[in-house]
């Protein structure tokens, strides 16, 4: 079992940052990928950014050149930095990590309103 918990979110106004941590512990040695997701009241969650175990990285398009998905060499961080922030990014952000048998983990979330 893996448990992940975030921090770094908050209030910010429209064009600036926020950089989003996800402590990691657990089972890290099982974790295939690692996400940030997004849910915005009456929407959806969605995907954010996904960083595979191989390196690579994928962004929802709404986000590419704007958000940056990270992690430290022992797996017990993630990051997301997120620049240039909009109106419609406000949400609540979820780290999840899916293991190599395909077993997802969530944490609590954490709140990030961009607002003037």
């Amino acid at each position: 079992q893996v448990q992940l918990v975030e921090s770094g979110g908050g209030l910010v106004q429209p064009g600036g940052s926020l950089r989003l941590s996800c402590a990691v512990s657990g089972s890290i040695f099982t974790i295939d990928t690692m996400a940030w997701y997004r849910q915005a009241p009456g929407k959806e969650r969605e995907m954010v950014a996904r960083l595979f175990h191989g390196g690579s990285t994928n962004y929802t398009d709404s986000v590419k050149g704007r958000f940056t998905i990270t992690k430290d060499a022992a797996n017990r961080a993630m990051y997301l930095q997120m620049d240039s922030l909009k109106r419609e990014d406000t949400a609540v952000y979820f780290c999840n990590t899916v293991s190599f048998r395909g077993i997802s983990n969530w944490g609590q979330g954490t709140q990030v309103t961009v607002s003037s």
